[in-house]
């Protein structure tokens, strides 16, 4: 590393951090002002709302290290420019596409750092924030609930909820399957209830740990009395594995699962039969959007190499220009993969292949 890079990555690095530490204040300071009304209407404790912020950082983090780094690379190279430090560095024989390099390896570096940072510790702090929002701010509700549950349990189950409580740890309307080991196609037995309820091992309505369903009907097939319908007030089913906790994990947010878990999540749903075309978006973009500090400085670079008389002013309407087309475009490209009309992969990845081109032209367009 020459001493032109050194100099450039330091001076890159420190307004990239300066610019993000900007960013993630302005961030808070208005989504506090917007939030605070209903943490004092929860009453909720100062020490909660601390915590709060402190797991809502990381989300803020992943979002605006793009704009970060376009602002950084805006700025260090438009103060090389303004003052002349560019135009010597170029008249000593080195050009612009060797200038740019150390910006796309600290980009890249960043980038690296960003696929680990959004794909396991952003997920872990949206669950602790998520928890914060459903256990004190009345707008998530207090219980964790969802309609139309479908998922395999082990290898021949399969089980349909129609509504699922997290507070009471009951479900409603549940069907569960359960086929052959050696021919997955043929169904041997079948429960329909109207509830099922989960009862803690030692309580007074239950010996051991399990589900129990209520108010259904019971039919074996391949039996003497074959596809006979039996009924039943209360049915112990201990061997459904699966637990409360098990359910809701299942149904958690793309936002709270971690690549490991987003990615099992989607072969579940698969498995049962769900359309995942949703998820399988937000897996790829988990991957595609730390790389879109990469595109924003082959952007950056070039517009900052321009000499302007109006400074550091048109550099920010830049940057704020970028981001939000960025942003608006990847948002939009999103519902097509959503809808199943566009591959996911594709999907989360078209913003990021579309603003490469323009940054390719954009600098191959520039003086070197």
């Amino acid at each position: 590393m020459t001493i032109l890079d050194r100099y450039i990555v330091r001076q890159f690095l420190s307004t990239f951090f300066f610019g993000l530490l900007a960013f993630l204040m302005i961030f808070l300071i208005i989504d506090m002002m917007e939030k605070l009304d209903d943490f004092i209407d929860a009453n909720v404790p100062a020490g909660t709302i601390l915590q709060y912020y402190l797991w809502f950082t990381p989300e803020i983090v992943k979002l605006m290290t793009p704009v970060a780094m376009l602002l950084a690379a805006l700025f260090v190279t438009g103060r090389l420019s303004n003052q002349n430090e560019l135009a010597a560095i170029k008249s000593s024989g080195v050009s612009l596409y060797r200038i740019l390099i150390p910006f796309l390896v600290v980009s890249f570096l960043v980038s690296g750092v960003s696929v680990y940072f959004n794909g396991w510790l952003v997920p872990f702090a949206n669950q602790k924030k998520f928890a914060i929002e459903r256990a004190h701010l009345h707008r998530s509700g207090v219980s964790f609930s969802r309609f139309n549950i479908f998922f395999q349990e082990e290898r021949t189950r399969l089980v349909s909820i129609n509504f699922y409580d997290s507070q009471a740890r009951t479900a409603t309307t549940v069907s569960v399957q359960e086929f052959a080991d050696t021919n997955l196609t043929v169904l041997v037995r079948r429960y329909d209830a109207r509830q099922m309820a989960w009862l803690e091992e030692g309580t007074e309505d239950s010996l051991h740990e399990g589900w129990v369903l209520l108010k259904g009907t019971f039919r074996e097939f391949g039996a003497k009395q074959e596809g006979v319908l039996q009924s039943f007030d209360r049915l112990s089913i201990h061997s459904l594995r699966i637990t409360p906790g098990d359910i809701e994990k299942k149904q958690q947010k793309p936002d709270e699962m971690d690549y490991t878990e987003l990615k099992e999540f989607i072969e579940n749903q698969q498995r049962s039969g769900q359309d995942v075309s949703r998820w399988q978006v937000d897996f790829h973009s988990k991957i595609a959007f730390p790389f879109a500090s990469v595109i924003v400085v082959l952007f950056g670079v070039p517009f900052g190499s321009i000499r302007r008389r109006s400074g550091v002013a048109i550099d920010f309407g830049i940057c704020v220009a970028v981001t939000f087309i960025y942003l608006a475009f990847m948002k939009t490209s999103h519902v097509f993969g959503y809808n199943g009309d566009v591959n996911p992969f594709l999907t989360a990845w078209l913003a990021n292949l579309l603003f490469l081109i323009l940054g390719i032209v954009n600098l191959l367009r520039v003086p070197k």
